[in-house]
Order: C-alpha cells, then sequence, then structure tokens
C-alpha cells in the first residue's frame, strides 16, 4: 500500500514536471517571435529614411507609439484571459511589432557592432536567471515582490528625468535596471513553470495559448529592458 502510494505521488510528479516543461516551452516559443518581430521592424524602419522621417523624427508620432504601447501592455497584462486566443496572439505581436518601430532609434544611436554584442549579453544573463529560476527550489515570490516596488521606483525616477534631463540619474536608472530586470526574470521564470504544473496544460488549447502570452510578455518585457539597460553602459554611440 505504501509502495503504491509512493508510486503515485512519483507519477503526480514526474506529470507536473512534464507539464511545465511544455508550458514553459510554449512561453519560450512566443517570446522568441515577439523579440524576432521587433528585431525585424527595427532593422526596417532604421534602414528606411521615410520611416525615419515618419515614425522616429516626428515627435508627435513618436510619442504616439511610446503612449500607444504603454496603454496595449497595460490592457493585455489586465484582460488576456477574458479574450480570445487570437485576439489575445495579435495584440501581443503588434506590441512587439510597435516596440520594433520605436527601438529603431538604436541602431542610428549607437554601432552596430555594440548593439550585436549587447544583444549576446543580454541572451546570456537572461539565460542564466532563467535556469536559475527553472531550478531553485527557494521560493522567489518574495524577489519578485521586491523587484517589482523597484520597477516601480525606476518608472518614476524614469519620467522625472524626461525633464531634469540628468545623465546621473539615467546611469542610476539603468543600474538599477539590470539588477532588477535580472532578479524578474529568474521569478518570472519560476512563476510561469508553477503554472505549468498547477493544471493549465489539461484546461484546454485556449487557457494555454493565452497563459502562454501572458508568460511571453512578462518574458519579453525582462528581456527588453535588461537590454535596453546593459546597452546604456556597454554600447558605443555612432
Amino acid at each position: 500500500m505504501f509502495e503504491n502510494g509512493l508510486n503515485r505521488t512519483v507519477t503526480v510528479s514526474q506529470a507536473e514536471t512534464q507539464a511545465s516543461t511544455v508550458f514553459l516551452a510554449k512561453v519560450f516559443n512566443w517570446m522568441a517571435i515577439g523579440l524576432g518581430l521587433t528585431g525585424l521592424m527595427a532593422f526596417l524602419v532604421a534602414n528606411s529614411e521615410t520611416a525615419m522621417q515618419i515614425f522616429i523624427f516626428n515627435p508627435m508620432m513618436r510619442w504616439g507609439l511610446i503612449i500607444g504601447e504603454l496603454g496595449l501592455v497595460f490592457y493585455l497584462s489586465a484582460r488576456v484571459m477574458r479574450l480570445s486566443p487570437q485576439a489575445a496572439t495579435a495584440l501581443f505581436l503588434i506590441y512587439s511589432a510597435l516596440n520594433g518601430i520605436t527601438l529603431s532609434v538604436i541602431l542610428h544611436v549607437y554601432t552596430a557592432t555594440s548593439v550585436a554584442a549587447t544583444f549576446f549579453i543580454t541572451a546570456g544573463m537572461f539565460g542564466a536567471m532563467a535556469v536559475y529560476g527553472l531550478v531553485t527550489k527557494k521560493d522567489l515570490s518574495g524577489l519578485g515582490s521586491f523587484m517589482f516596488m523597484g520597477l516601480i521606483g525606476i518608472i518614476i525616477a524614469s519620467v522625472v528625468n524626461i525633464f531634469l534631463q540628468s545623465s546621473m540619474m539615467a546611469w542610476i536608472v539603468s543600474g538599477l535596471g539590470v539588477i532588477i530586470f535580472t532578479g524578474l526574470t529568474a521569478y518570472d521564470v519560476q512563476k510561469i513553470t508553477q503554472i505549468g504544473a498547477s493544471g493549465i496544460m489539461r484546461e484546454g488549447e485556449a487557457a494555454i495559448r493565452k497563459g502562454a502570452i501572458m508568460g511571453a510578455l512578462a518574458l519579453y518585457l525582462d528581456f527588453i529592458n535588461l537590454f535596453l539597460s546593459l546597452l546604456h553602459f556597454v554600447g558605443n554611440r555612432d
């Protein structure tokens, strides 16, 4: 009897591990698609003088894009589970494309070599923290709460610095950004793994897709913001 109970426990544990692995793979696939679309849009816009004049060198359009992106990400975060899988996916891809347009300016500000080098550094750091979040037995919810408070702080500081234009504050915000988004990566991966093991894989394709999109958005934001924070330190300007 004891042995049978132990076997059932092992079987359940293995099933949960397999489910979380499959779900995490779906999340990373959508994240990769989002990053690929962002990179493609940034490259296309940066290499089109007309597109740069329309989207980047026009202050009203540039701010419109930024506000539109913020609206999209907040809307998607708040309502993803109420949307259809197709709508959630479309909004995520639209956000990724708009972000690529906005980020095209960095290909004019920084050298292509430094952008590429920073991308690989970001990928290495992101990968290391993702693995940590996946394998650690430590509950990272406390870390996530602390990092989220730090995120609110750097958002406020960034808004204030739009008016102050302080290079010192920009350096401080970037340094904190590296720490915060590195920590959030580990926390988000652990949370996504827990969602995968909690039974979402049995809730049907619609719930799986929407959960994967939500997870992909969180990791996408971690990666992009970590990349931008690192670029401020190691990027070489043209």
